[in-house]
């Protein structure tokens, strides 16, 4: 069953379609949800170099509080960078090192490439074994969003940790055999988008008119767990949890009180098989239209 790894990208910048605060929390806010989720025990953060002032932030409560020593700290190369520089080597490094310097840590439990095309790029694969060695990281990886890159990830034969979306809306990762074929590589997975950018939580009449398309798999999600008697946070986070070859599941928040109740559902799980089973079924083929946020308003794929 997957852990949960608290994502931090709603600390560093305004995220997600269902942002209900209207805003990123402040730095106080941020320090209190990392105190509450330290507490209970979450012991692996996902950060990346492209969410704003997340690192920043994180590495101010670490340096303020003391308490990273027990923490896995995940972090992602800036997309795109690599063509900033003439040598991958160089520029990776110095990467690397500036988010340990702003995270105020001296090594990083995971380091992944935020451009999944890097996986193809040989000096960049190279300069990621390298930090390896080095010891300014313990393991290497890549986050995907198409499977292609996942499995190029896998025939590498270096990599240790692959990041992908997984939901009740998208399911490939399981459904096309990718994450059983990536724990037989001894991959670890984490799993990221449960929640869809907040997709499944909003009201109907809210939803955007480049998004209607889902609002049909939405009212089949909802007949299901209304027959089954389950609340959608819980069935939502079940859903990803039950997965035996899922490692960990990585969930933003935007407040104390949603990553109160996350916790507390995930905690808490009392969802019945057949619910899980039927929502297999009836949702499949889903089209890259909904499952990838970066196309949604403009077809082109977020930084």
């Amino acid at each position: 069953m997957a852990h949960l790894c608290l994502g931090t990208v709603q600390f560093g910048m305004k995220y997600g379609i269902n942002n209900q605060i209207g805003r990123q929390p402040t730095w106080k806010e941020s320090f209190e949800m990392l105190d509450y989720a330290l507490d209970q025990g979450i012991d692996t953060i996902d950060t990346a170099r492209a969410y704003g002032e997340a690192e920043l932030i994180l590495g101010s409560y670490f340096n303020q509080y003391k308490k990273w020593k027990n923490i896995k700290i995940i972090s992602k190369l800036r997309p795109n960078v690599v063509e900033e520089s003439n040598s991958a080597e160089k520029i990776v490094m110095e990467e690397c090192k500036n988010s340990l310097k702003r995270l105020c840590i001296e090594q990083l439990d995971g380091y992944l490439l935020h451009t999944p095309e890097y996986i193809y790029k040989e000096d960049i694969l190279s300069a990621l074994i390298n930090l390896k060695q080095q010891g300014y990281v313990r393991n290497i990886g890549v986050s995907i969003y198409d499977l292609k890159e996942g499995y190029a990830a896998i025939d590498t034969g270096i990599i240790d940790y692959i990041q992908l979306p997984y939901s009740i809306l998208d399911q490939r990762g399981i459904k096309e055999g990718f994450i059983a074929d990536a724990k037989k590589a001894r991959i670890k997975i984490f799993t990221r988008s449960a929640f869809l950018q907040g997709l499944f939580m909003m009201e109907k009449k809210s939803i955007p008119d480049y998004l209607q398309n889902t609002v049909p798999y939405l009212d089949i999600i909802e007949s299901v767990l209304n027959r089954y008697g389950v609340d959608k946070v819980s069935a939502i986070l079940e859903f990803v949890k039950c997965e035996r070859d899922i490692d960990f599941l990585v969930f933003g928040v935007e407040s104390k009180a949603q990553l109160k109740e996350n916790i507390s559902k995930a905690s808490h799980m009392s969802i019945p098989l057949e619910c899980i089973k039927e929502l297999k079924e009836r949702i499949s083929n889903v089209e890259n239209s909904i499952i990838f946020p970066s196309l949604w308003s403009n077809g082109k794929r977020a930084k």
